[in-house]
């Protein structure tokens, strides 16, 4: 399964469009009712973010305690209702219990929302021709603080190393943390899966390197491709174009779909999961992407279902969540999502960027539409 050939793993970016499965270069499509799918997008993927923080990282068992604890099925249909760690705090910002469904007022802080608007930002000041070093300088000047490969790169730029050189000697480099950092290139290139891919590189090559850079273009190109695709699952197969076919990454992606039949349920597959990657760390990119195929599979069109298996499967739920909801936001577009999943975000979406603290969700919404050629 692993592989160490560097000449298979590139880190370059013309080196890994070069092996690339046939078929990568596929034109643009044209993007029916846009804003309505933007909308879907930003809120799905704020939703699945929101639904699975108060269980992130739990294992399975874990949760069905929760759940049963305060009452809610499992997989949750809804928001969470309890919470075993009520005084814990995400990113000095939002108590857990601020994530809960009975005192959700605002999309609350997280990571996973926070760099969707970094992003943003970053695209609005250097356009699409954005450089690494133009991305370490804006996180230099706004991003007060970061997790691991995140986290590193930071402190590296901090004492003077060059945005290009911050993940060279970093621990983290195929961690999920790219990932995570990947849909604002989606959606400013919806329609465009190959353009998205292109686009998220260089934020990737910022803090990651071989399959954590895969994984920002995998899912890039996944968010751009579901705003024209017919199910989120075809989103998922045209975004695996967009990768090295011989790197650890694809080939796992290819086991997923091998295995499609015996994944019948949540518990099954993370059961199969857990098989296929023993010794791998649970915020990986791999199994992490694995996952997020395994929640299509699970969840089909059905929006809600879709969050909910892929909270219920685990591993760095809370990320996986946010993906799943932003790729079946933008496939289903807005009308698809229950009000439930948003009718108390008071237009309103927090984040811990210095100067960005508190941002109206129409209005980001409407920036990225704008952004979009």
């Amino acid at each position: 399964m692993y592989i160490n050939n560097d000449v298979l793993q590139p880190d370059k970016l013309e080196e890994i469009l070069a092996l690339r499965p046939e078929g990568a270069d596929i034109a643009p499509k044209k993007v029916e009712n846009l804003e309505n799918r933007m909308k879907g997008a930003l809120i799905g993927r704020f939703a699945g973010c929101i639904l699975g923080i108060p269980v992130e990282m739990y294992s399975v068992a874990r949760m069905q305690a929760v759940a049963i604890e305060s009452g809610m099925a499992f997989p949750p249909q809804t928001y969470w209702k309890g919470t075993d760690q009520p005084e814990k705090i995400h990113y000095q910002t939002n108590k857990r219990t601020e994530y809960l469904e009975e005192n959700i007022d605002k999309v609350p802080v997280d990571d996973d929302i926070t760099y969707v608007i970094l992003n943003l930002l970053c695209l609005e000041k250097y356009g699409k021709n954005y450089t690494v070093e133009d991305m370490g300088k804006l996180w230099l000047d706004i991003l007060p603080i970061a997790c691991t490969a995140e986290d590193e790169a930071l402190q590296q730029m901090r004492a003077g190393t060059r945005a290009e050189c911050a993940a060279n000697f970093n621990n983290y480099i195929e961690l999920i943390g790219a990932a995570i950092r990947a849909d604002a290139f989606g959606y400013v290139e919806a329609g465009d899966p190959v353009a998205a891919a292109k686009l998220s590189y260089n934020d990737a090559y910022l803090t990651h390197r071989k399959n954590g850079i895969y994984g920002e273009m995998f899912c890039a190109a996944a968010v751009a491709a579901a705003f024209t695709a017919e199910t989120p699952l075809d989103a998922i197969k045209v975004a695996m174009t967009q990768i090295p076919k011989e790197s650890e990454l694809y080939q796992a992606l290819e086991w997923a779909f091998s295995v499609e039949d015996k994944v019948t349920n949540y518990l099954r597959a993370r059961e199969l999961l857990d098989e296929k990657f023993k010794r791998m760390s649970p915020v990986h990119t791999i199994n992490n992407m694995c996952a997020i195929v395994f929640s299509f599979m699970l969840g089909g069109n059905d929006f809600q279902k879709c969050i909910s298996e892929c909270v219920a499967i685990g591993l760095d739920n809370d990320c996986t969540g946010a993906t799943v909801g932003s790729i079946a936001g933008a496939c289903l577009g807005f009308d698809a999502i229950p009000e439930y999943w948003y009718k108390n975000f008071n237009d309103t979406v927090v984040t811990y960027l210095t100067g960005y603290e508190k941002l109206s969700l129409t209005d980001v919404i409407n920036r990225f539409v704008a952004l979009n050629d």
